[in-house]
């Protein structure tokens, strides 16, 4: 499953960086496939549509909150 931050992260070090500091960070899936992530693991990229994706993560996901990232 493929899916986005609800910050527009611009970089995967930045996102990585708010999860270790333990903010929370929830996502969503676009279009038709969401809009809700409850559990599970995920693919993240960024930055979001219509700009191209210059990162990629793999999350874990808890309760709609990311709890961990590759």
């Amino acid at each position: 499953m493929v899916a986005y931050t609800e910050r527009d992260y611009k970089t995967k070090k930045e996102l990585k960086a708010d999860v270790a500091a333990g903010k929370v960070v929830r996502v969503y899936q676009p279009w038709m496939f969401g809009p809700d992530v409850k559990d599970g693991r995920v693919t993240l990229e960024g930055p979001h549509h219509p700009r191209p994706h210059t990162w990629y993560a793999e999350a874990t996901i808890k309760d709609g909150v990311v709890v961990s990232i590759k």
